[in-house]
């Protein structure tokens, strides 16, 4: 799996998101912005992005990923 799958899997699954997926192998570095997230804690964000990777992870096509979630509103004001 490369960058660019990881960023359209992911887009795919979490409707309206916008991804910034970078790395090689099996480990990535993830940005997810996404209204998906508003009201939910840092855990459960996390969660949600997880459970679209799990195939992935499982198939060892994904060993590591670090991310950062935000929404929206958390995004523009970085």
């Amino acid at each position: 799996m490369n960058a660019s799958e990881v960023k359209a899997l992911l887009e795919s699954k979490i409707e309206g998101s916008q991804v910034t997926s970078q790395g090689e192998g099996c480990n990535f570095q993830i940005i997810v912005v996404a209204a998906a997230f508003e009201g939910l804690n840092t855990v459960k964000r996390q969660q949600l992005v997880y459970s679209h990777l799990q195939d992935a992870i499982s198939s060892g096509a994904i060993h590591a990923v670090t991310m950062k979630t935000y929404t929206p509103v958390q995004f523009e004001s970085l």
